[in-house]
């Protein structure tokens, strides 16, 4: 039997009691706006997305929205604070097309990286981030220069573990640790200057997603043709998609580059 909207507005009201919560549901859009009564902070979910997914992996994908939820609104609910939280400032890559101000209107901040990608710094909260803004910052009187400081440094401590697949000669190594800033490792200079320093061929990079870093060792082009593929699939299947388009690290740069099929990359 098909489950209605109006089943699962029940389902998650049941799940979202809380007496701090107001929940409000619009008949038309088919939405389910959870908020904090005193603040009116919160967030809207649409029920026909929830009920797909409820589809097709049943409690646990209500089970993961319902912590989602309430992870979101505990930080809503939070007020930030930088200092004394140095060692949880971290970089996060996104597309150059995310945007740079909050809802608020209120600047986010950035430092330009590549044609495709954009680097935003992010205070760590546990199991979730906050993009760091520039009322966060005037607060404690830090330059943005200091956060980059800071940021870029921290990255420098993620473990940069592999693990590696060989295909048609060419190394395929993935971090996917699921921390939150896996794509972030691609600011680690010294690893990539390691990782590029030991290949035989091209070094190439990717972040389809947040949750991937994907770095090859091309030796033919089987590899940029595997490389394409793989990165496309990752981009359309990640949670936070960044770039479809794959680097090559040469002189310490990062270029952009297209992979026409059966031929060597083209640079952007």
């Amino acid at each position: 039997m098909k489950m209605t909207a109006i089943q699962m507005k029940k389902k998650l009201e049941e799940r979202l009691k809380n007496e701090d919560y107001h929940l409000s549901f619009n008949r038309d859009k088919n939405t389910l706006r959870v908020e904090w009564k005193h603040s009116k902070k919160g967030m809207t979910i649409t029920l026909p997305n929830v009920i797909a997914k409820y589809n097709e992996r049943g409690e646990a994908a209500l089970d993961e929205l319902v912590e989602h939820i309430t992870e979101a609104l505990r930080v809503m609910n939070t007020e930030p604070q930088l200092k004394g939280m140095e060692k949880n400032i971290f970089p996060v890559i996104r597309s150059t097309s995310f945007p740079t101000k909050t809802k608020a209107g209120v600047t986010l901040i950035t430092k330009e990286h590549t044609a495709e990608t954009r680097i935003f710094y992010a205070l760590d909260l546990g199991k979730s981030y906050q993009l760091i803004d520039e009322n966060l910052l005037q607060r404690v009187g830090w330059t943005t220069d200091h956060i980059e400081e800071i940021a870029s440094f921290n990255v420098r401590s993620l473990s940069t573990e592999t693990k590696k697949d060989t295909v048609a000669d060419n190394d395929f190594y993935f971090i996917a640790t699921q921390d939150g800033y896996d794509a972030s490792r691609i600011l680690n200079e010294s690893f990539l200057n390691e990782m590029k320093a030991n290949a035989i061929g091209d070094l190439a990079v990717a972040v389809p997603h947040t949750d991937v870093l994907i770095i090859v060792d091309v030796r033919n082009n089987t590899g940029y043709d595997i490389l394409a593929q793989m990165t496309m699939k990752f981009f359309a299947e990640g949670r936070n998609p960044i770039t479809s388009l794959p680097f090559i690290y040469e002189d310490k740069k990062l270029e952009p580059i297209f992979i026409l099929a059966k031929n060597r990359p083209v640079k952007d």
